[in-house]
């Protein structure tokens, strides 16, 4: 009975000794425990990360040809290389989801949505690559780049405005403000109610992007 008993251990302690080391970890962690949450990529130099809650893409189009609708995407993402002491090697690069889109209706947002107008099931996202940063002046810059919607890419220029910065001692902030206007029917965006002779919705589409950005400040040399 002694021998049996000292063979069954000794298998038991084998079997412990196989476990991979993770799962033990797992066994050891109580229910409930805080994970580790997942590192940020290191930003290259003189990068920035969009602080998404202090950030908008918003736009607006004419209704009936007399009023405004406004709307934003309240999910994207993307990256910022920025140095205010050489502004046009500036890059950015924004991907946006289209089924993001929130025009504070329900109805209006699924028809938007829909094959009619962005087809999100087809085209989830889109997107904006700069190509070339030129100074205005010491706080406005023109940014050309290729903006991509539906399937469709086009060249588009962004009137920006640097709008203020803020130093700190272990990061600091900087804003933008940028436009442009778009026609949507050059991204097949074609589709054409008429009510009474008048478009319900207009074809140009003005597009704002307030943007607020963080970078440690070892980023920045």
């Amino acid at each position: 009975m002694y021998l049996r008993s000292s063979r069954l251990s000794l298998v038991l302690a084998a079997l412990t000794l196989a476990l991979p080391v993770s799962l033990l970890a797992q066994q050891a962690a109580p229910q409930g425990a805080p994970q580790a949450a997942p590192q940020q990529a290191p930003l290259p130099p003189h990068g920035w990360r969009f602080d998404t809650g202090h950030s908008a893409v918003t736009f607006r189009v004419r209704h009936l040809g007399i009023s405004w609708v406004n709307g934003r995407f309240n999910t994207w993402n993307g990256s910022l290389v920025y140095d205010p002491a050489n502004p046009t090697a500036a890059s950015v690069n924004v991907r946006i989801q289209t089924n993001s889109i929130d025009t504070e209706s329900e109805r209006r947002d699924n028809d938007i949505r829909s094959g009619n107008y962005l087809a999100v099931d087809s085209f989830p996202e889109m997107t904006f690559v700069s190509k070339k940063v030129e100074k205005v002046d010491d706080t406005h810059l023109k940014v050309t780049g290729d903006l991509t919607l539906r399937g469709v890419t086009r060249e588009v220029v962004l009137a920006a405005e640097v709008t203020g910065t803020m130093p700190g001692e272990r990061t600091r902030r900087i804003a933008f403000t940028a436009t442009t206007t778009i026609d949507r029917m050059a991204y097949g965006v074609s589709f054409n109610r008429l009510t009474e002779g008048a478009q319900v919705v207009g074809s140009e589409i003005r597009i704002t992007i307030d943007i607020e950005a963080t970078q440690p400040v070892a980023a920045a040399q």
